[in-house]
């Protein structure tokens, strides 16, 4: 395994650990306008207050590692997807603001607009992740500097929307079992018939994406054609999915939430098998896409960033896993809370 393959292992790492983690706040944040009560309300912000500004960390990271590890990827990245990552960019802050402001007055009419914020912020975040998916396992134009030849509205076609969509329904789902984890009385009983619908959403979409991926992108298939072990990704990700309302009905909601991290992770490690060695494919001129060697920095900038992630990625683990430690437990509303 060359020093290449390791950093494209490493920056999938952090992603993933990003999807994971800052899922279940998109997908509470979506649930939000859900439940009226200002009480339950503030149980779910709560439930990801200690947490949600940590996760992000996940993102900044992961994106460092790609500018030093990938430039190339990286600036056609930034440059062919400008605008949607302003928007994502301004519905992160737009999400985090409404976060800190809502309980700083106890006007009805001040919350109701910074919730509507928080949950829409957390649907465009999500929405835009997704069509940013869709586009990479469907390809772009690029021209032989790996310079993108359209526009917005080429990002926007069917099957990057359905990707987003489908985005959008697997956090939602995600964020369902969290706040079941996290809450206890009627919330917590309202929550288990958000984890049954928004499941049902996820399956739902989640099969219209296969069969318009082995319809339309037959190749991030054909590495599973190819080396069938790797069926294994596809079938544990099924039994992960397949375990949600299992655990959920035995009630034991932990063992609900690591399913669905787990299938989550097996989505991403799909996508990652399905574009490795490619990082940005190109259509309709697949010799223009940028892979591991085209994008990477020298061997010896790889070498010397390696060193310094083996050191750095025990510190941003340790610290997630004190955190989730530390805030342990069912939420309760205290004089300090949201």
């Amino acid at each position: 395994m060359d020093l290449n393959t390791i950093w494209f292992l490493l920056i999938g790492v952090l992603f993933f650990g990003y999807a994971i983690l800052d899922g279940f706040d998109f997908g509470v944040g979506m649930l939000h306008l859900f439940t009226r009560t200002d009480p339950h309300r503030r149980i779910m912000l709560n439930s990801i207050g200690p947490v949600w500004d940590g996760n992000e960390v996940w993102l900044v990271t992961g994106g460092g590692a790609l500018f030093a590890a990938f430039p190339n990827v990286y600036a056609t990245l930034f440059s062919a997807f400008y605008l949607p990552f302003m928007l994502l960019l301004t519905a992160l802050i737009f999400r985090a603001v409404s976060i800190e402001f809502r309980s700083k007055q106890e006007s009805r009419a001040w919350r109701r607009v910074w919730d509507t914020g928080f949950a829409a912020g957390s649907f465009l975040a999500s929405l835009l992740l997704g069509v940013l998916v869709g586009n990479l396992a469907w390809g772009i134009p690029l021209n032989s500097q790996h310079e993108y030849l359209g526009g917005l509205l080429d990002l926007l076609h069917p099957y990057a929307i359905l990707v987003g969509v489908t985005t959008v329904a697997l956090f939602m789902m995600h964020g369902a079992i969290y706040v079941v984890m996290k809450t206890e009385g009627d919330l917590h009983d309202k929550a288990r018939d958000w984890v049954r619908n928004t499941m049902i959403f996820f399956i739902i979409c989640y099969a219209l994406t296969t069969v318009a991926t082995l319809l339309y992108v037959p190749r991030m298939a054909q590495p599973f054609r190819d080396h069938p072990a790797l069926g294994l990704v596809a079938l544990l990700n099924m039994l992960a999915i397949a375990n949600v309302p299992r655990e959920i009905y035995h009630k034991r909601d932990l063992h609900a939430f690591i399913s669905s991290c787990v299938a989550i992770l097996c989505l991403l490690a799909i996508l990652s098998i399905g574009l490795f060695p490619q990082m940005i494919p190109s259509t309709p001129t697949p010799a223009n896409s940028l892979d591991i060697w085209s994008g990477a920095s020298s061997a010896a900038t790889l070498k010397t960033m390696l060193i310094i992630a083996l050191l750095g990625m025990p510190l941003v683990l340790g610290y997630t896993i004190s955190i989730y430690w530390i805030f342990r437990g069912k939420v309760k509303l205290e004089p300090h809370s949201y």
